[in-house]
């Protein structure tokens, strides 16, 4: 590994492995159910969502929801701003929304209470990862992945200024790498 790579979290294979079994649940639980719209978050889910929707089993739409919460830093910040919303209603639509990560909670949270009134028939999460050293507020995540520790994590999606998104596992960078 070469000193710009980062550091191995999650290997490819784990992370596979664990869609997988997301997918498997998710399809059970909505079994009975005929419109499932997965709601991505952009940008940082694109990856582990369509992942995620090609194992699923059952019915299912997808859109997407665009939030800035860090601006142009690597602090996420309490002013969260809808960047771009659903192109549909969802009223009586079961909503799965889908994360990359869930770092203090505050853009879930801010999207449960946006999504709510709605009056959708049902509003779950999904979540890659989450990093409960930082969680600020006790959202729920129905479906989640991997628990991490406090660290800048990339790949799979995600990633530090821009960069990184495509990497096939989840890495570390910064002097957190070890």
């Amino acid at each position: 590994m070469s000193t710009n790579e980062p550091a191995v979290l999650i290997t490819e294979e784990a992370i596979q492995t664990r869609v997988g079994e997301l997918a498997r649940q998710i399809s059970t639980d909505y079994s009975h159910v005929t419109d499932l719209l997965l709601v991505g978050v952009l940008r940082g889910c694109f990856i582990f969502l369509a992942d995620l929707s090609r194992r699923l089993t059952i019915p299912r739409r997808i859109d997407f929801i665009s939030l800035a919460a860090y601006g142009q830093t690597t602090t996420p910040t309490d002013a969260v701003r809808l960047l771009l919303d659903l192109r549909s209603d969802i009223v009586g639509t079961h909503i799965l929304i889908v994360e990359d990560i869930v770092d203090t909670g505050g853009t879930l949270d801010f999207l449960l209470a946006s999504l709510r009134p709605r009056r959708p028939a049902s509003l779950k999460t999904c979540s890659l990862l989450r990093k409960p050293a930082r969680l600020q507020r006790a959202v729920p995540i129905d479906y989640l992945g991997f628990d991490i520790p406090d660290v800048w994590v990339v790949g799979y999606g995600l990633d530090y200024m821009d960069t990184y998104r495509a990497l096939p596992y989840i890495g570390i960078v910064g002097p957190d790498r070890g």
